[in-house]
């Protein structure tokens, strides 16, 4: 692949794009592209974290592993930000599972080069730690959705939070990945989604979810969704588009 290739594949993850471009040139010898395919666990919890990715169109979530073998998750990452730089702030090792559900590609640095960088250049480190507050935002309001909200109002907010990171009405989500996100059983997700099918909101395809009441869709769903897109948008503007 060619430098410019590769430069305008790097820009596709808008948290890179936004960066001062004397930054970003500092960052791309170290920058790789990598696959992202459907399933594939870039750090388990407890794992030590090496790399942190920008995704370009793929889709990964940060899920929390219960005993009993089941999951919930806690955040999602996509083109508007960055994956494993949180986490390895302190002790560097994962504190969940990071699982690519929408499958794509991602720009990867080593950690210790962006780690360098956030030391050494003022304007990464603060675009980096802004992305880190949106982050925990995100998080929270996630964790406090998971508790309180119906399963319907969250599978919408899914719904939506996949369709802003992909760009796309129709998006790849099956029952079996939605269920794994809501960390709840695929035939209350077929249930639901029958539901939002029947009021006109979506179109049930075969392994696929087209939206076709957006308005109608975002009503039905929880007030996370657009807190999450509130603080995005105060905190990192135009990355992640919520409309």
């Amino acid at each position: 692949m060619k430098d410019g290739s590769k430069a305008t594949l790097h820009r596709r993850n808008r948290l890179l794009a936004a960066l001062e471009p004397e930054d970003l040139s500092w960052l791309e010898p170290y920058l790789e592209i990598v696959d992202l395919p459907r399933g594939k666990v870039l750090f388990e919890t407890g794992e030590p974290i090496r790399h942190t990715y920008f995704p370009h169109d793929g889709v990964v979530s940060l899920v929390t592993v219960l005993q009993s073998g089941g999951s919930v998750e806690m955040a999602v990452f996509g083109r508007e930000g960055a994956l494993g730089f949180v986490s390895a702030l302190v002790t560097r090792q994962s504190f969940g599972r990071y699982i690519t559900q929408i499958p794509g590609t991602a720009s990867r640095v080593p950690l210790e080069r962006l780690n360098e960088g956030v030391a050494e250049r003022p304007k990464l480190r603060h675009a980096m730690f802004r992305f880190t507050e949106a982050f925990l935002a995100q998080t929270l309001q996630t964790v406090a959705c998971n508790a309180v909200h119906s399963v319907e109002a969250r599978c919408c907010r899914s719904i939506l939070t996949t369709r802003d990171r992909t760009d796309r009405d129709e998006v790849p989500l099956t029952h079996e990945v939605l269920a794994e996100m809501l960390g709840v059983q695929r035939s209350s997700v077929s249930s639901v989604t029958s539901a939002l099918q029947r009021a006109g909101l979506i179109v049930q395809g075969r392994g696929t979810i087209r939206i076709t009441d957006r308005q109608g869709l975002e009503a039905t769903a929880c007030e996370c969704y657009r807190a999450i897109c509130d603080s995005f948008d105060r905190l990192l503007p135009g990355a992640l588009r919520c409309d």
